[in-house]
C-alpha cells in the first residue's frame, strides 16, 4: 500500500497498534487471551474518558494539567459522602452531583481565568490542579472513608460479557465524545481555533465561549474519572487521581492529536491510549523492570511527537 505523507500522519498510530499487538502475540504466550485482553480494555477504560475533554482543549492549542487534582478531589467526595465508614452521609445522588458539579466547577474556573485574564492555560491549569489537590487533602479525615455503597462498588465489580460497567460508561462517552467533535460547533470551532484562532475571531465565532465549554467539559470528565477510580479503589482516596495525568496526555499526542492544536480528535485520542496500554500490558508480561518500561513508554512519546510534528515544526508553538 502506497500512503502518502498525511494518510501516513493519519494511519500511522494504528499501524503502531497493530504492530504492537501482533508483536507481543508472538512474543508472549498470554498476550492474546481473553483474560489479558480484557484487561488491556479496563486498564484503558479511565484514561480515555479523562482524553475526550483533553482532546477538544488541546485541538485549541490549549492544555489543562488540572485533571489529576479534580479526579483526587471529586475521588475523596464521592467517598465521604455515600455509604463509607467514616462519615454518617449515605446519598450516591447528592455524591455523584456533588463530585460531577465540583469538577465542572473547576473546568469552568479554568477556562473564565484562561479567556477573561488571558493567563496561559499551561498556568492556570497547573495552579487549579495543586487548589484542588489541596482541598482534596484538607477535607481528608484521619482515615480512608471506606465504601459501603453497592450501587457504586458494582460499577467496578459487576461483570457483563467480562468488562465492568467501567468500560461500558467509557464506551458510551467515547461515542458522545466523538459526535460533539464532529457533528457540533464545539469541534468545528476547537479544530478552527488550533489552526487558526485570529481568523476564527475575524469570521465573528464566540472563540472565548468555545474555550470555556471545552474547559468545562475537561472538568466534568474528570470529575467522572474520579468517580469511577473510588468505584474501582472502593475508598475516597485524596490522591485517587494520581497518575492519570501523564496518560492522558501521552495518548493524545500519541495518537495524532497535536500539542500545538489543529489536527486530531477524539479516535486518534483512543488510538494512543490503547498504544500506550498494550505498550505497559506486554512488557510487563515479556518480565522487563518497571524502570525500563517508563523509559520506553519515554522514547515512545518523543518518537510520536517527532513523527507527527516533524513537517509541521515551522508553524509549531508552544500551548497558550
Amino acid at each position: 500500500m502506497n500512503l502518502k505523507r498525511p494518510q501516513l500522519r493519519e494511519w500511522g498510530p494504528v499501524l503502531v497498534l497493530v504492530a504492537l499487538v501482533i508483536f507481543f502475540s508472538l512474543v508472549g504466550d498470554g498476550f492474546t487471551s481473553l483474560a489479558n485482553l480484557q484487561s488491556i480494555i479496563e486498564t484503558s477504560a479511565i484514561p480515555s474518558i479523562a482524553v475526550i475533554g483533553l482532546t477538544f482543549i488541546i485541538l485549541q492549542g490549549s492544555i489543562d494539567l488540572s485533571i489529576e487534582g479534580i479526579a483526587s478531589l471529586t475521588c475523596l467526595l464521592i467517598g465521604l459522602f455515600v455509604a463509607n465508614s467514616v462519615t454518617q452521609h449515605d446519598s450516591m445522588v447528592g455524591a455523584v452531583a456533588l463530585a460531577l458539579g465540583s469538577g465542572l466547577a473547576f473546568g469552568v474556573l479554568n477556562g473564565w481565568i484562561y479567556t477573561r485574564l488571558r493567563i496561559p492555560s499551561l498556568i492556570v491549569t497547573l495552579g487549579t490542579w495543586f487548589v484542588a489537590g489541596g482541598i482534596a487533602t484538607f477535607l481528608f479525615p484521619s482515615r480512608q472513608p471506606v465504601i459501603a455503597d453497592h450501587e457504586l462498588l458494582a460499577l467496578a465489580l459487576d461483570k457483563h460479557l467480562g468488562l465492568s460497567g467501567i468500560v461500558y460508561i467509557a464506551v458510551a462517552a467515547l461515542i458522545a465524545g466523538y459526535v460533539l467533535q464532529t457533528r457540533t460547533t464545539l469541534g468545528r470551532v476547537s479544530t478552527g481555533i488550533g489552526g487558526d484562532e485570529a481568523i476564527c475571531r475575524l469570521a465573528g465565532l464566540n472563540v472565548d465561549r468555545i474555550k470555556l465549554v471545552a474547559f468545562g467539559l475537561s472538568g466534568l470528565l474528570a470529575a467522572v474519572c474520579g468517580l469511577l477510580l473510588a468505584a474501582q479503589l472502593g475508598v475516597g482516596n485524596p490522591r485517587g487521581g494520581v497518575g492519570l495525568l501523564f496518560p492522558t496526555i501521552s495518548a493524545a499526542v500519541i495518537g495524532g492529536t497535536l500539542l500545538s492544536g489543529g489536527r486530531g480528535g477524539i479516535l486518534q485520542s483512543l488510538t494512543g491510549v490503547l498504544i500506550l496500554s498494550v505498550l505497559r500490558n506486554g512488557l510487563l508480561q515479556s518480565g522487563l523492570d518497571p524502570l525500563l518500561i517508563q523509559f520506553v513508554e519515554g522514547a515512545t512519546i518523543i518518537v510520536a511527537v517527532v513523527a507527527g510534528s516533524w513537517q509541521l515544526r515551522a508553524r509549531l508553538r508552544f500551548a497558550k
